[in-house]
Parts: structure tokens; C-alpha cells; sequence
């Protein structure tokens, strides 16, 4: 057995309190005089090796409190602070004071304190970000919550644990432990000021591949919440989940999940993809591709496996070795004929997944295209659907908010809906043969479980069958039309 796991956990806290400057929060939610209380049963070995032991507090209760919390730190906010918005201000006093490591207890369990030990202990480890002391894990006390709301929060934790592909079995215990250092890398400035402060942060520390623990503690029911309220509380807990993975596929955006620090975007693999639906269709042996915007060259490279002759371009080449022809060229600026001296000639297809909405200017670039193209050349071109139907009903609720990537990519200088394009692309000479509508990145960007495949196909079905309203994302062919013809002047005959 490891010596460090068999010591008593009250000595190994005391040696992180040594180590580490280590802060208590108790957060008080009504009734100052528990939250006094819990702060001075925490264990003398450690109340004196720590750097701080505070209570938060709402400003307007402080008068009919004093007593209670004689002798105690206490910082407080002013107009009616919600639950998280309390946790802001520990977070925020922590990073300003140098705090190593942040301990918050709820107020209103008896013995939250005897949990400080145990979430402390874990710590030892550098590589423990977070500590969740949990009522549900096997081993700990049954006693003090009552189990209609142990089993709710049972119940709701495991929904939120399977969304999000976690091990945590308690996202709503209010003992937990943080390393400063791993919080200061979150944008917690955007949480909800409301009891959701603490599945927002769980979630951000996950999708930051920060190592989160769990250990067993004493059961405690913090503020109790009955009929209607635990129902909403339960239904905003699941639901900040859900918009974290909507946020995480791109459909909507919110900045506090906003955590995907790469600009590179991701290789589709799923069946029900455009790049797949590009690597599928037939190509004639020994046609000459030009692949526009290539970025991590996957296409390109399949395409090039598959015998044709292929030259990629983009803005900035990537560091890997390629067996074909890779430009680092400006889009907005000529690529024709670069392009055109590497190929030997002109291109049979130009590829451009994504592309187009990035430019500067959208019809010079595709002016640039026919000028790559050869007769019967033909173009590939997709875009995101602002059309799609989530948008539009953000739209209707008021919300347009541009986020790192997606539809509403904060890098997009042109915004496009299924008619829209055709007619961008066909103004500068082209003619739509096709238009096939795709679902959102389910399968690629959130899970490959059967319900999630099972989702993912319905929804490339719908995009489908109507891609004005249900495509995420709409990929066009399109031919070389016939050259435009000079007309005579009016009344004069043609030579």
C-alpha cells in the first residue's frame, strides 16, 4: 500500500497547509451564524497552519450577525449576491492574495468541516486540479440529506455525468478544493452567478483536461431547495450541460465554454460528413485537384493516395511532411496562377471546404477560382447555413453571438444561407449542378455512442430532405460556365 495513502488524513492535510497557502471559504446562504460555525469547527491542527478562513456573505445580513461571527474574516458583497456570485469574489480574493489552494464548505452542514481533511488530502498529488467531496460515492455517511434528495441528486448528476462523458457522481456538493492555478486558467468571470456557478466550473476544468478527484465525505444538505425550486434547480443543472455541448459542436456560443484553444480545424470522420462526402465522390484518375484553404491537409492527402494529382494552398503551411505540393499563399491575394505554374496547367476541380466565408472579398476569390479552373472545370465549395434552425431561433430569442468556430465563426466575413451562396457562386459564372445539405458534427465533435450516431444520422436525413432549415453546413458543385460574350453596341450587326 502507498505510505503517503495510509496516513491519517487530518496529518496529510496538515502538511498541505504547511506546503501550500491554503484559504477557506464557507458560503453563507441566509444563516451567518452556521457558516460561523462550520469555520470554527474546523480541526485546530489545521485552523492554524491556514493562510485564511472566511466567511461570504451577503453585505445586508452582516448587522443581525456580528456577534455570531466575532472574531471571524468575513468578505461580503453587496445587493443580494446569488450563490455564485460569492464563489466569484472567493475566486477573485484568492488569485489576489497568492492563495495556492481554495476550500469551499457550505454553510449549513454541521460537519462540513470534518470534510476539510479529506479534500485536502488528495492535494498532495501536483497534478490534482480539483477536489469534489462527494455524498454519493460508496463509503460515504448516509446520514443528514433525506433521500428523496439524495436520489434526485442522484438521479440529475448522472444525466449531467453521461452528457458530459464524466466520472463524477456529485456535481452539486458545495465541498470542494481548487488549485488557484488551474481556476486562474478559466473564464469563470462568465459564469452564472446562481447555483450553476458549480456544474459550469466542474465542466470547464473537464474540457481543460484538468485532472478532477472525488472523495468520500459526510452528507450534507446545504440550502435546501423544495417543490418547484429543486425541480427548476434540476432542470438549469442539466441544462447548462446541454448548452456546454451545444457550445462544444459549435452551434451556439457562450465564452465561459469557450475552452478550445486550437484555430485548426478537425478532420471530419463520421460518415454523415462533408469531408467524407468529398473523399466518396468519383474522381477521374489523374485529375488535377486544387485544394483550397487545406489547413491540416487530411483531404488533400486522401485525395492524393487516390491518385490525383493534387496541390494544396493555404495561409499558413503546417509542419508535417506532404508527398505533394503545399503553397503557404494568402488567399486574398491572386492564387491562380501559383497554383496554375505547379499543377502544369489548369485544375479540373478547385476544393474549398469552408473557405469562401473567410475571404476578404468572397466573388473576387471565386473569380480567382474560375481563373484556376479549366473548361468543364468544376468547383466544390461548402459554407455553414446561417439559415440553420438554431439560429434562427436565437434569432427570435434575441441572440447572436459569434464564437472560435461554426456557423457564426468570428473569423467569417460573410454569413450564407443555401440561396444566398448558390447566387454569390453563380454571379461570378458558374452553374449550381447540386446542393446536399449535412447535420451538425455530432458523431466527430461530441461522442460516438449508438444514441448519438442514431442522432447524428437523423439529423444529416433532415439536412437532407430540407437544407434551407435543418443543413448545419451546405456543400455546392458547381461547373465553368460558358465565357461571357463582349455584345455589340446597340443597333450595330455582329461581326
Amino acid at each position: 500500500m502507498n505510505r503517503a495513502a495510509a496516513e491519517p488524513p487530518l496529518r496529510r492535510a496538515a502538511e498541505i497547509a504547511q506546503r501550500l497557502r491554503v484559504g477557506v471559504f464557507c458560503v453563507a446562504r441566509g444563516d451567518l451564524a452556521s457558516a460561523g460555525a462550520v469555520l470554527r469547527a474546523v480541526p485546530a491542527e489545521l485552523r492554524d497552519l491556514l493562510a485564511t478562513a472566511c466567511v461570504l456573505a451577503d453585505a445586508a445580513l452582516l448587522d443581525a450577525a456580528r456577534g455570531e461571527l466575532a472574531g471571524l474574516a468575513v468578505l461580503a458583497l453587496a445587493d443580494r449576491p446569488g450563490y455564485g456570485a460569492l464563489q466569484k469574489a472567493a475566486v477573485a480574493h484568492a488569485l489576489r492574495t497568492g492563495l495556492d489552494v481554495l476550500v469551499v464548505l457550505p454553510s449549513g452542514a454541521p460537519r462540513a468541516a470534518d470534510a476539510l481533511a479529506a479534500l485536502l488530502a488528495p492535494l498532495a498529488d501536483d497534478g490534482v486540479a480539483a477536489v469534489v467531496g462527494s455524498r454519493l460515492l460508496p463509503g460515504a455517511p448516509r446520514a443528514a440529506m433525506p433521500l428523496l434528495r439524495r436520489m434526485g441528486n442522484r438521479i440529475v448528476s448522472g444525466v449531467q455525468a453521461r452528457l458530459l462523458g464524466s466520472a463524477i457522481t456529485d456535481f452539486h456538493s458545495g465541498c470542494r478544493a481548487y488549485r488557484t492555478a488551474a481556476l486562474a486558467r478559466l473564464p469563470i468571470r462568465h459564469n452564472g452567478e446562481g447555483p450553476e456557478f458549480d456544474t459550469e466550473v466542474l465542466i470547464q476544468l473537464q474540457w481543460r483536461g484538468e485532472r478532477v478527484v472525488e472523495v468520500p465525505i459526510p452528507a450534507h444538505s446545504g440550502g435546501r431547495l423544495r417543490g418547484f425550486a429543486a425541480v427548476r434547480a434540476a432542470v438549469q443543472a442539466i441544462g447548462s450541460v446541454l448548452r456546454a455541448r451545444a457550445n462544444r459542436v459549435y452551434l451556439v456560443h457562450h465564452p465561459k465554454f469557450d475552452l478550445d484553444t486550437s484555430d485548426e480545424y478537425v478532420f471530419k470522420e463520421a460518415p454523415t460528413s462533408v469531408h467524407q462526402a468529398v473523399l466518396r465522390r468519383g474522381f477521374e484518375p489523374g485529375s488535377a485537384v486544387l485544394e483550397l484553404g487545406a489547413g491540416h491537409g487530411r483531404v488533400a492527402s486522401a485525395l492524393h493516395r487516390a491518385g490525383l494529382r493534387v496541390v494544396a494552398v493555404d495561409h499558413r503551411r503546417p509542419a508535417a511532411r506532404f508527398d505533394f505540393p503545399y503553397l503557404e499563399h494568402d488567399l486574398d491575394r491572386g492564387f491562380a496562377a501559383p497554383a496554375r505554374e505547379v499543377l502544369g496547367g489548369a485544375a479540373d476541380y478547385v476544393i474549398a471546404l469552408d473557405v469562401i466565408e473567410h475571404l476578404l472579398h468572397p466573388e473576387e476569390g471565386l473569380a480567382e477560382v474560375r481563373r484556376a479552373l479549366g473548361p468543364g472545370g468544376r468547383l466544390l465549395a461548402s459554407t455553414g447555413n446561417v439559415a440553420f434552425w438554431p439560429v434562427r431561433l436565437m434569432l427570435l430569442l434575441g441572440q447572436f453571438n459569434y464564437g472560435r468556430k461554426g456557423i457564426l465563426d468570428r473569423t467569417h466575413t460573410r454569413l450564407f444561407t443555401v440561396r444566398s451562396f448558390c447566387r454569390t457562386i453563380e454571379g461570378e459564372g458558374f452553374r449550381v449542378r447540386s446542393v446536399r445539405g449535412f447535420g451538425p458534427p455530432i458523431e466527430d465533435m461530441v461522442g460516438r455512442s449508438a444514441p448519438l450516431r442514431a442522432l447524428d444520422r437523423a439529423a444529416a436525413v433532415l439536412a437532407r430532405i430540407w437544407p434551407g432549415l435543418f443543413a448545419y453546413q451546405i456543400l455546392v458543385e458547381a461547373d465553368v460556365g460558358p465565357p461571357v460574350v463582349a455584345l455589340p453596341a446597340s443597333g450595330s450587326a455582329p461581326a
